[in-house]
């Protein structure tokens, strides 16, 4: 069972947990939007993340969810407000210039490479820290051996913290569904994030796999105390695991608060159910 969580006012006019208040917050969007094809897709966003909180972005179909994950890794660059990561402001950094700064992700839809084995999907996502050069590379030097090495021991170690180890040479497509999405969790992992993005792990799950997921996102969690932002649609993942919850509907932030206050707050039930017909 989830021990709740206090939540407690900052500086900043946000709540973040207890835990996290005597430190700048990992996350602070500003009046985020950005129009595509004529629609505001995301209109004056703002959410504010501690540095070990783990956050449900919910909302219905449509509602600018993936959208929100693409403005913060800069698959798309916003069309208003700010992004602060680490107190840094994200404003015309690329996708891979915001992950070196400390943003991970996982996608909706597997994003494996699926003809390498596991170990070496892990070990892609370590290029920022490798130390050689391609002369090294080619001529197989020894700090390239050294690096390598180094490497080959973390990507092991972090694929067993879901037990993967004993696969790490099976090509990654050849693995099993649920198996593929803690992949994708590990290799995101090793980018060392600060803030870890997924979006929809549990889509595809039986209800077995979702309640191993869980298991393994608390791990995670416990064993890296970074945080997470997890768009997710099966409702008894996010209220079991996420200490605060962030509602989207057609691009606007509709409510923020704790699980028990979303549930019972009016403007999210009719996002979801439809307002109720006059008697």
């Amino acid at each position: 069972m989830k021990a709740k969580t206090k939540y407690v006012p900052v500086p900043s006019r946000s709540i973040l947990p207890e835990r996290d208040a005597g430190r700048d917050p990992v996350l602070e969007c500003v009046k985020l939007g950005i129009t595509l094809g004529g629609i505001k897709a995301v209109e004056d966003f703002n959410l504010t993340i501690g540095r070990t909180e783990i956050v449900g972005l919910i909302g219905p179909n449509g509602a600018g969810k993936t959208t929100v994950f693409n403005l913060l890794t800069k698959v798309y660059q916003p069309t208003t407000g700010t992004i602060l990561l680490n107190g840094q402001d994200t404003h015309g950094m690329n996708t891979m210039q915001v992950n070196k700064a400390g943003i991970a992700r996982t996608f909706q839809n597997i994003r494996l490479f699926r003809n390498l084995s596991v170990i070496d999907n892990v070990k892609t996502a370590m290029n920022n820290e490798m130390r050689y050069n391609m002369l090294s590379a080619i001529l197989r030097l020894p700090n390239y051996r050294r690096e390598e090495v180094a490497a080959h021991r973390r990507a092991l170690k972090l694929l067993s913290i879901f037990d993967m180890q004993n696969v790490a040479d099976v090509p990654a497509g050849s693995l099993p569904y649920g198996a593929q999405r803690r992949l994708e969790i590990v290799r995101a992992l090793a980018t060392n994030p600060s803030l870890l993005l997924l979006d929809e792990p549990a889509a595809g799950m039986n209800p077995s796999e979702t309640a191993d997921l869980m298991d393994n996102i608390r791990k995670v969690h416990e064993m890296f105390q970074i945080a997470i932002i997890l768009i997710e649609h099966d409702m008894s993942l996010v209220m079991n695991i996420c200490e605060g919850i962030c509602v989207l509907n057609f691009g606007h932030v509709i409510a923020k608060g704790t699980p028990d206050e979303i549930q019972s707050n009016p403007a999210v039930i009719e996002a979801y159910l439809g307002r109720k017909k006059e008697a």
